[in-house]
């Protein structure tokens, strides 16, 4: 029998919870409904193209367009040559950063983590900007000093659009990992480093068998926000493409969703990217989170 105390923990629980619920319901489940919704349909010229437009039901041919489109394909070979260089450059420099921060031979540690987590707080498109002007020959002082020494790199090419688009990501991220890092190893008990000290481990020695093992669980929650955010890039090769059109408008798959919405009036197939977008990155997540847990298991 639920006593009056529990009923009352109940009716506060929900209370506190309501307006996450209301939330998460009006912002993520209602979208994922409509763009579903969507998915199903698909527009439609009638009278040999002088008549007006009809919304007809699709089935799953929507899926089955962007699935077949060399495109959309094409995308996520992009986004895993991203992440091949992205995930390995940003999480391993902000960990090196991060111990290094940790150690005795880092001072001022207070200046140096401000200074490396100022580039989180610019937003993500005026960073883009930033670093396009950068890349840009004719306005850049970069272009110009590599010049000077006799290196002629084309950053906004397609070859090296790439690395110039995770240059910006790292750039932006590295300083917000490595805080993330750094707080992990604060928590290391001192005890470990203490034992570690007394079997005479150097400090490289310790970060390699004591700090990192300990943070692991850290690491690996980086890592899995990493290739979700990977999933969806879009702002660094949209800024890449309107100034450099060497990429494409549908070098990603967020670049094929807004082209295909907003360029050619197709939301039916918009909405059927998205939802697959959306399904590859929940697969990713899974098999990243299944490996975590299969490597800290001792």
């Amino acid at each position: 029998m639920t006593t009056p105390s529990a009923r009352a923990q109940r009716r506060t629980a929900t209370l506190l919870l309501a307006p996450f619920f209301i939330l998460f319901a009006a912002v993520t489940l209602a979208p994922l409904v409509y763009a579903g919704w969507m998915s199903l349909f698909t527009t439609r010229t009638s009278g040999l193209g002088f008549g007006g437009t009809e919304e007809v039901f699709a089935g799953l041919d929507n899926y089955v367009r962007a699935l077949a489109d060399p495109a959309f394909r094409g995308g996520f070979l992009t986004i895993a040559a991203y992440v091949a260089i992205y995930i390995p450059v940003m999480i391993g420099g902000a960990l090196v950063l991060a111990l290094l921060l940790d150690s005795a031979l880092a001072k001022a540690r207070t200046f140096f983590q401000l200074a490396l987590f100022l580039p989180h707080a610019v937003p993500g498109l005026i960073a883009a900007l930033i670093w396009v002007y950068l890349y840009t020959p004719g306005l850049s002082p970069v272009i110009d000093f590599l010049g000077a020494g006799g290196l002629d790199i084309d950053f906004l090419s397609a070859d090296n659009a790439v690395f110039s688009a995770a240059n910006i990501a790292v750039w932006e991220w590295i300083g917000y990992n490595m805080v993330i890092f750094y707080a992990a190893l604060k928590a290391v008990p001192t005890e470990a480093l203490d034992a570690a000290k007394i079997d005479g481990a150097g400090q490289i020695r310790t970060a390699l068998s004591i700090k990192v093992p300990m943070i692991r669980p850290a690491i690996a929650l980086a890592v899995l926000f990493t290739v979700i955010g990977s999933v969806q890039l879009f702002t660094e090769p949209k800024v890449i493409y309107s100034a450099s059109s060497s990429i494409g408008s549908s070098w990603t798959p967020n670049m094929f969703v807004q082209t295909a919405a907003f360029t050619h009036n197709d939301f039916g197939l918009a909405a059927a990217a998205s939802l697959l977008i959306a399904l590859f990155a929940a697969l990713l997540s899974f098999l990243v989170t299944r490996f975590s847990r299969s490597r800290s298991k001792p």
